[in-house]
C-alpha cells in the first residue's frame, strides 16, 4: 500500500477501517430520504419542521433519520431555544453532496462529463510535415 502523500493525484489503497466507515456511510446515504435531508441541510440551517416538511416525511421520521445522520457525523446540529438547527459543516460531506448530484441529471440519467478545456494548438508537439 503507498503511504499517504506519494504520487500526487492518485488516491492510495484504503485501509479496511476506511472501506467499513464508507461502506457503511454509503449505505446510510442510500435511503432517498435521508439524502434528501442531508442535501437540504447542505443548503443551509433548518429545524426538524422545516426539514420534514421540505423532504415530505413526519417530523418523527425526519428526526429518527437526523439522528442517525448526526451520528455518523453527516449533519450537524446546535441547540436554538427549544429548538435542534440542523445543517452540514463538513467540506467532505458538502462536496460529496455536490459531486452526486453533478454526476447525476436531473431526470435521473448520469450527467454528461463537462467537456475538458482545449488545449491551446501551440502547445502540441510538432509532427512529422504534411
Amino acid at each position: 500500500m503507498t503511504p499517504r502523500g506519494q504520487n500526487a493525484g492518485v488516491t492510495p489503497e484504503p485501509t479496511d477501517q476506511q472501506l467499513d466507515v464508507a461502506a457503511r456511510t454509503f449505505a446510510l446515504l442510500s435511503a432517498p430520504v435521508r439524502l434528501h435531508l442531508v442535501t437540504l441541510a447542505a443548503a443551509g440551517e433548518h429545524d426538524v419542521g422545516t426539514l420534514s416538511e421540505k423532504a415530505g416525511v413526519s417530523i418523527a421520521t425526519a428526526s429518527q433519520h437526523l439522528s442517525k445522520l448526526r451520528l455518523a457525523g453527516l449533519v450537524s446540529a446546535r441547540r436554538d431555544g427549544r429548538r435542534q438547527i440542523y445543517t452540514v459543516d463538513d467540506p467532505h460531506v458538502l462536496t460529496m453532496i455536490h459531486q452526486i448530484f453533478d454526476h447525476v441529471a436531473p431526470d435521473g440519467t448520469l450527467a454528461p462529463d463537462p467537456p475538458f478545456p482545449l488545449a491551446d494548438p501551440r502547445d502540441r508537439e510538432p509532427g512529422p510535415p504534411a
